[in-house]
């Protein structure tokens, strides 16, 4: 019987028919892929399963991923992505169509919203309607300063992720939660965040895939995106140990994890 690490029962998970992978943190660390990540994509194309990576970090495209992961021996395509950005571009044409976004992120980001179809400038701008910040690994003070300018008019401010940090080889850096934090401080203002923990990402993967909620499982390694992500989804979760999450928080916080295991290696080597 496959157990987890508090001894529970998970032999739902050899049924699990898709694989909803977070990144960073869970599968690599920045640019050093964990050990098990290629045995367990393996194992789940083996089983007649499908692996679908889905995360917050919105300060690369789906072509960088795309790249990045197949140079780490990763068999992968546009198609086996779904990332804050893809979700944030759908909402905003949802909800805001025909709207100019004034976006502080990275090149990356603005070019894959702009090819979605969206009117996007990254000067301060008076015909913009909404406000979108990013991960944004390429900020400068200018950036800031031209976005609080921007905070301060009548405008729909949005967030791609609420990650406060991401995690690096030395440890983490400020994700896009803790650059709302510093223009909160800045304006007043918090924006609407569109990524994990709402359930939009998986959402939209369940439908296009025709999976069930039942038939998936959630993989992460941060209790307030990828877990509750799970929970408001209605999917299973599991956490590994293996990027933000500690054995603590987990014992402290609120949001339970379904299945907790050390990392995706252990989670291989269960279901072997």
């Amino acid at each position: 019987m496959i157990t987890d690490l508090n001894g529970r029962n998970a032999e739902i998970l050899k049924k699990k028919k898709l694989w909803l992978l977070d990144m960073d943190g869970t599968i690599y660390n920045e640019n050093e892929i964990f050990e098990g990540t290629l045995d367990l994509l393996q194992q789940i194309r083996d089983n007649g399963g499908r692996y679908i990576f889905i995360t917050n970090n919105s300060s690369k495209s789906v072509t960088d991923y795309v790249q990045k992961v197949t140079g780490m021996g990763i068999q992968a395509g546009f198609e086996d992505f779904y990332t804050s950005s893809q979700a944030t571009a759908m909402y905003i044409r949802e909800n805001y169509p025909d709207q100019t976004v004034y976006c502080m992120g990275t090149r990356s980001l603005v070019t894959e919203l702009r090819e979605s179809g969206l009117s996007v400038v990254t000067e301060p701008d008076e015909s913009a309607s909404v406000v979108l910040i990013g991960f944004d690994t390429e900020n400068t003070s200018e950036k800031i300063r031209n976005t609080c300018i921007m905070l301060g008019r009548d405008v729909v401010y949005l967030a791609t992720n609420p990650d406060l940090v991401c995690p690096v080889s030395f440890g983490f850096i400020p994700d896009c939660g803790s650059m709302s934090i510093m223009l909160k401080n800045a304006t007043g203002k918090e924006p609407f965040f569109i990524g994990k923990p709402q359930p939009i990402m998986v959402d939209c993967v369940l439908k296009n895939t025709g999976c069930s909620a039942g038939e998936a499982v959630i993989v992460g390694d941060r209790l307030y995106t990828d877990i509750a992500t799970g929970k408001n989804a209605g999917v299973d979760a599991i956490c590994v140990l293996s990027g933000e999450a500690t054995l603590k928080d987990i014992e402290d916080g609120d949001i339970k994890p379904d299945f907790l295991f050390r990392d995706v290696k252990e989670i291989w080597q269960k279901l072997r």
